[in-house]
């Protein structure tokens, strides 16, 4: 134990002085951590994904599971994901579930639609119709009151509950990233979800004292940087559904092709 203590130790000022740092971040002992990137309506890759980690870790039980964020929209079952997530929260009291961007634009478009029509645009459309709202032609403020009429209380309860990060040993999860430079108490919710190039430029004295794990900015293969990996691999844009297996220092890649 206090060996890795030390080598978390100098991976974090080999991190500050910009060398190319070991790999020896760790999560907490006895864990196997799978954190899950965009998924964006994907309700059928996120089954097919799901069923990859439970037959690698033996059961979910067995795992622990981090959702990054970005569950709705431009995919065609942003229903059907909502209710896949709220029942594995009802059956795996340590799955972590985080704010995307997107959640946070749907649920900003239920309180001012006129001004937060732009959602529909960024496939709102495709989530609605995921609850058998017709879009065409209906007005925004019509849309907002049918879809708060529609979907089940369950699921505002579930988008109202996510988090905004979360923290596993040296490993930090947010949806898009962290300003760099700033501590975490500083952080702001449009930093953590909506950062791009700036957190992924910082220079090395900026970097956070974690290794960020996100998703948000789509690659086509998952990302790892060292101090950070990116697991959103365009699954809604005939890419992968990505997660990031950590366990002890490991850290490895499991996904499924559209």
């Amino acid at each position: 134990m206090e060996f890795a203590r030390m080598a978390r130790m100098i991976d974090r000022l080999m991190r500050k002085s910009g060398s190319d740092w070991p790999k020896t971040a760790a999560v907490p002992d006895g864990k196997r951590i799978y954190a899950i990137g965009d998924i964006h309506g994907r309700a059928d890759m996120l089954d097919e994904l799901l069923y990859d980690i439970e037959k690698e870790a033996g059961s979910l039980d067995a795992a622990q599971l981090v959702f990054l964020g970005d569950y709705v929209d431009r995919g065609d079952d942003s229903r059907g994901v909502i209710e896949r997530l709220i029942r594995i929260a009802a059956e795996h009291e340590d799955a972590v579930f985080l704010k995307g961007n997107h959640e946070e634009l749907m649920l900003d478009f239920l309180e001012e639609p006129e001004d937060l029509g732009h959602w529909l645009d960024w496939g709102g459309e495709e989530t609605l119709e995921s609850y058998g709202i017709h879009t065409v032609g209906q007005p925004k403020e019509a849309l907002a009151e049918q879809w708060f009429a529609l979907a089940p209380k369950t699921h505002f309860d579930f988008l109202k509950s996510l988090k905004l990060h979360h923290v596993e040993g040296d490993f930090l999860f947010v949806h898009a990233g962290l300003r760099p430079g700033a501590p975490l108490e500083e952080q702001t919710d449009a930093d953590m979800l909506w950062i791009r190039k700036r957190f992924h430029n910082a220079s090395p004295e900026e970097r956070p004292d974690f290794v960020v794990v996100h998703g948000h900015t789509p690659t086509a293969k998952p990302v790892d940087a060292g101090w950070r990996i990116g697991v959103d691999t365009g699954a809604v844009y005939g890419g992968m559904l990505t997660a990031v297996v950590l366990e002890g220092t490991e850290r490895r890649f499991l996904s499924v092709a559209d």
